[in-house]
């Protein structure tokens, strides 16, 4: 099956479809913007017959009753659905006429039935219209007519399919569909043969795709609820083939198996999981194959169901049932299912009926029950009884009853509870008052709409009442409910209220006989997480977990969410159940499947586990960490948790992080720890020390934030205190750090608190393989809560060692952090600190400390791995190799050290650091211009960029006058060709560096500033006709007006000269490639001109209001005031 060409056909489909049915609407005159009156007698020119003009009205009805919106998805779906159905059956030869719907007998499309149409002998065929068309050689109003007829035909073998059409829909009836790009043409072009032959899973991916722009719009984990109308869309998913064979053979295959021990099955079911020996538990007991009751509740397009026939034909043939007969029975007896789409019923319907016919030539004139629904709900129906035809008092009560609890049956679909009543002899009854009839006119509607829909609300409710050995399902996943549904979940199922699926893995249990088993393919997170805690602990207590397959984080590419598979045993007992873990093997489904497979050929591969669910209870919150052996238990029950040793706090929310957060390196530095204040708030992955970049507003002991409504001040008496933080949230590990206890705790960087060595300790703990292994099931998502870490088993042991090794890793990270200019505690930049003569060289000597540190805390990584590893007695679990992408402290970069030089070489430029002074030298405050004797600053804090050296304090003049006073004048040449180099351009040094200047360096600085720039590019826009840079903490309201008299004039006046200049060249004899290249430059300077004009007028408004600028207000306020003058960040 061409997977990629069914989802590429099938979008493109859905669009085609909507935007033709749509241009049919409007040709009958209704749009979504106007619909021309509905009694009239024709539209755009066009004549309706009476036939027109009821279907018209029906369309109108229904737009008025759903919207345009989805009345047009509703046709363009309906015509969809046949068109895939009738393909199938045609490349299989099931269609009962025989006839080729699309095709001819090579497969091209030349629709055989056009041939055949005077031969056809479908009801109500109109053989003079069929004739007309042939004779006049309308060849597309024929093609349409007998479509909508084989359509209308079908209703009689697959009815739960092919319903009667002859309404609206047919109005709508797309044109064209003879052409080979339409939706026709392209089902056969773009779809190959093979993809449907036998495969009746490719309709349930046409499907899937089908609907996934529309699933795309309406699901949003994160943000908002899902509305009622959008649940299916929202919670539709394709079930991947392996997974159903996987959830089947271990629920269906294992039920037979288990009271069939010798059975043949067992060789035949690939992911069936046995113990290490090969053997299953033995049920003392015997079952008819037509006992062994099979439901899936949210069915979908069938997939699971289809697979289970396949399953139960074993069983019959091992019985000695002949295939029609098993066929038969399957449909009657055992397959059960479900759904809220009726899209997805009628799908689940056609396929499992098409499998049928794979074994049973005859079934679909056989009239077989099936036991497949969709819900119908009563929200339409005020009351059941109707006088003078409901006669009977208890079948009334019955129907009372139903009309009472299908209310809003299509959002709460199977969670529902239905009592179990004799609706067997309530439907009899129903069809008792059908077959009479009656006279009366209130009564035929009666008999017309309301019976119709208490039969099928009869039939989901029989389903539902009913119990099964087995409940196979892959339930919605869905965490953000309203309305109904949402009332319904919380008050029945308020303990497994956290995501729908655990909803439905609690139901399911009431489904299932006592000893029956439940497969399901859900998210992982209830393995693992808080909120699924009661769950878990209510399937340890009371049920058992028979198998488990948890996958890789990303393997299953149709959700958004890490998944496993699983098997579920309605008794409680003390047997082993089977895992796979498969978290190390990326590669998508594929790679999943093979695994699995290989597991079962070898039981002794390092990722198959047998354990007992008991002791998943040994670990706090219960998680399922079915791979954790003996040794971990017993940490668990000998170590103390770390939250009853030391305080375990999650710090403030500021609820407005822009108004009272900022880097440190935003504000004026003076008012650093008086105003604002230290705090940690995660940031990148990194371990030891850092990230500490963030200051929080916390004037008068915190004043206007604790008078902010929204904002949360948590363990106040907490700050400022020693301790260990970490990152709340990170996408894959979260790293622990030192805080020196200067800091205040924001809420996605909490802390563990200690005063004494021991905080050193659990820091080396807490960083090692051990807390990893462990995080790895009490923190499977991007959430490192503060209660698991609080959890943490602790064992004291070798503490001074460990405590020595961490002491001398923080100082190895911090020196690490403290080379950069974002920290505090930065000093000199790397490559100017050891005063040699070239930067060659001052590379050289970083980049071997920067090995030296990277090997170093590798080592100490590793070391204090192999003691708690011993500590926790983990040595058959765990290795403690470090790989070099988890050690967090840089290695030397060429180009961004170089890079990094540039911006710390600026900083000087403008004041910020100083060649005679270590750290910073001015970040507001008094100007003190007696710590610049080596390399002055900028006096007017404006230093232009321009592609020529046109002022004094150019920047790259600038630039290298720095690299002349670092590293000499004898190699300052060399120098700037080393500098050059690195940043990857070609050509003359002053060139490449001048082209980084203007082109590069306020993107990078930016970056490194994390979108909160200290020093801001004025620029006039796209032709680099004027760009200067300012340092905010150095701005005065003049600089503006400055920058105008100064800078910007100057520059007009440049390139007024300069096109005079060339205009005056152009007057001379030259030769034709000086022309061109003096015309080259000419269209250049003029449109710098124009653009430099623009800007001036912008310039002049600034200049005139003298604006201020509060630091305090922070660079992202700041920035958008001043934007119309600035460079955009990006």
């Amino acid at each position: 099956m061409n997977k990629s060409a069914i989802q590429k056909y099938a979008i493109w489909a859905r669009n085609e479809l909507i935007d033709k049915v749509t241009l049919k609407a409007f040709e009958y005159g209704v749009s979504k913007d106007e619909i021309i009156d509905d009694n009239t007698d024709s539209v755009n020119g066009k004549i309706l017959t009476s036939k027109e003009k009821s279907q018209r009205q029906e369309l109108i009805n229904k737009v008025n009753e759903l919207g345009f919106d989805e009345t047009i998805e509703e046709v363009a779906y309906t015509w969809f659905n046949r068109f895939i159905a009738l393909r199938f059956m045609e490349v299989n030869n099931y269609l009962p006429t025989r006839i080729r719907v699309f095709t001819n007998e090579n497969n091209e499309y030349k629709p055989e039935i056009l041939k055949e149409a005077l031969n056809l002998e479908f009801d109500d065929l109109d053989k003079q219209y069929i004739f007309n068309c042939i004779q006049e050689n309308k060849d597309d109003e024929l093609y349409k007519y007998l479509l909508i007829a084989q359509c209308n035909d079908m209703g009689k073998y697959l009815p739960g399919m092919f319903t009667k059409i002859s309404d609206y829909k047919v109005l709508l009836f797309p044109d064209n569909l003879l052409r080979e790009d339409s939706v026709l043409g392209k089902l056969i072009s773009d779809i190959d043969e093979d993809s449907w032959l036998d495969q009746v899973q490719s309709i349930g991916w046409l499907y899937q795709y089908y609907i996934s722009e529309r699933h795309n719009q309406v699901i949003n984990i994160l943000k908002g609820t899902v509305s009622k109308r959008d649940i299916p869309a929202a919670t539709q998913l394709w079930t991947t083939d392996w997974v159903v064979r996987y959830m089947v053979d271990n629920s269906l295959g294992r039920y037979w198996i288990e009271r069939n021990p010798n059975s043949p099955l067992k060789d035949r079911l690939q992911y069936l999981a046995t113990a290490k020996d090969g053997s299953l538990p033995i049920v003392d007991e015997k079952v008819d194959p037509t006992e062994i009751k099979f439901f899936d509740p949210c069915m979908g397009s069938g997939h699971i169901l289809v697979y289970a026939f396949d399953v139960l034909m074993e069983i019959y043939r091992e019985c000695g049932y002949p295939d029609r007969d098993a066929a038969a029975n399957i449909l009657q007896y055992n397959l059960f299912g479900l759904d809220i789409d009726d899209r997805a019923y009628q799908l689940a319907y056609f396929a499992v009926m098409m499998k049928a016919r794979s074994y049973n030539r005859r079934i679909l004139t056989q009239g077989v029950w099936n036991n497949l629904s969709s819900f119908d709900e009563t929200n339409d129906i005020q009351s059941f009884e109707y006088e003078g035809l409901t006669n009977d008092p208890e079948m009334n009560e019955i129907g009372n009853y139903l009309v009472s609890t299908f209310k809003d049956a299509k959002e709460i679909g199977s969670l529902l509870t239905i009592k179990k009543l004799d609706y067997k002899r309530f439907t009899e009854y129903l069809i008792n008052i059908q077959e009479k009839g009656t006279d009366d006119l209130f009564s035929l509607d009666w008999i017309e709409h309301v019976l119709p829909k208490m039969l099928r609300i009869a039939k989901q409710a029989s389903i539902l009442s009913n119990q099964y050995a087995i409940v196979t399902t892959n339930p919605p996943y869905m965490g953000k409910l309203e309305g109904n549904l949402k009332k319904f979940v919380t008050t029945n199922y308020k303990d497994f209220s956290t995501d729908v699926f655990a909803v439905f893995m609690r139901r399911n249990f009431d489904f299932t006989i006592q000893g029956g088993y439940m497969g399901f393919m859900t998210p992982y997170v209830w393995m693992f997480i808080k909120s699924y805690e009661k769950l878990r602990n209510y399937i340890i207590n009371n049920k058992s977990i028979a198998t488990l397959v948890q996958m890789e984080y990303s393997a299953y590419e149709e959700a958004t969410v890490p998944i496993c598979s699983f098997v579920l045993k309605n008794e409680h007992n003390e047997l082993p159940g089977y895992y796979y873990r498969l978290s190390d093997f990326k590669g998508g489904m594929e790679v999943q499947k093979q695994k699995v497979l290989e597991a079962n050929q070898n039981k002794d591969c390092r990722y198959f586990y047998e354990t007992v669910a008991n002791n998943f209870s040994k670990i706090p919150g219960s998680p399922i960490a079915f791979w954790v052996g003996d040794a971990l238990f017993e940490d668990y029950k000998t170590g103390e948790q770390l939250g009853t040793l030391y305080p375990v706090k999650k710090g403030l929310t500021t609820a407005d992080n822009d108004r009272f957060l900022r880097y440190w390196y935003e504000v004026d530095y003076s008012t650093l720890n008086r105003k604002w204040f230290k705090t940690h708030k995660g940031g990148e992955f990194r371990k030891w020390y850092g990230n500490d970049e963030n200051v929080v507003n916390w004037y008068e002991n915190g004043k206007e934030l604790k008078d902010f409504k929204n904002s949360v001040i948590r363990n106040e008496n907490y700050y400022f205190r020693r301790c260990i933080t970490w990152n709340d949230i990170s996408s894959n590990k979260t790293g622990f750090r030192y805080i020196s206890g200067n800091s205040i705790s924001n809420a996605s960087g909490p802390s563990v608190y200690c005063e004494d060595d021991d905080l050193l300790y659990l820091l080396g703990l807490c960083n090692s393989k051990v807390v990893e292994n462990i995080f790895s099931f009490t923190c499977p998502t991007i959430h490192f809560e503060v209660g698991r870490v609080a959890e943490l088993p602790v064992l004291f042991r070798n503490e001074k060692k460990v405590i020595e090794m961490v002491e001398n890793t923080v100082y190895i990270s911090k020196s690490d952090w403290d080379s950069f200019e974002t920290s505090w505690d930065f000093t000199v930049h790397p490559l100017v600190k050891n005063h040699v003569s070239t930067i060659s060289e001052a590379y050289s000597l970083w980049s071997k400390e920067c090995d030296d540190r990277f090997n170093q805390l590798k080592a100490n990584e590793e070391e204090l791995n192999r003691i708690f590893i011993d500590i926790y007695g983990l040595q058959d679990e765990l290795d403690p190799y470090v790989e070099d992408k988890d050690v967090t402290v840089r290695k030397a970069g060429l180009e961004r050290d170089i890079k990094s030089l540039i911006s710390y070489s600026v900083g000087c430029m403008f004041g910020r650091y100083s060649l005679d002074v270590e750290g910073l030298a001015y970040a507001g405050g008094e100007f003190d211009w007696n710590k610049y004797q080596s390399f002055i600053p900028d006096k007017d804090n404006i230093i232009p960029i321009c592609d020529d050296e046109y002022f004094e304090d150019d920047i790259v003049g600038r630039f290298i006058k720095f690299i002349e006073v670092v590293y000499g004048e004898p190699t300052l040449d060399e120098n700037l060709s080393f500098i050059a180099s690195a940043l990857g351009g070609k050509g003359n040094p002053r060139d490449v560096i001048r082209s980084y200047f203007l082109n590069d360096f306020y993107k990078d600085h930016c970056k490194i500033y994390q979108k909160r720039p200290i020093y801001w590019l004025f620029d006039s826009g796209k032709k680099n006709g004027f760009k200067a840079l300012m340092y905010i903490h150095r701005y005065q309201a003049d600089l503006i007006a400055r920058l105008r008299t100064d800078y910007v004039h100057e520059t007009q006046s440049r390139l007024s000269h300069s096109i005079d200049m060339i205009n005056t060249q152009l007057d001379s004899n030259l030769t034709t490639s000086e022309k061109v290249r003096l015309n080259k430059e000419l269209t250049k300077f003029k449109a710098q001109s124009e653009e430099v004009k623009k800007y001036e007028e912008i310039v002049h408004h600034w200049a005139d209001k003298m604006e201020p600028m509060d630091l305090d207000d922070g660079v992202k306020h700041n920035y958008e005031k001043f934007k119309d003058l600035l460079a955009k960040i990006k």
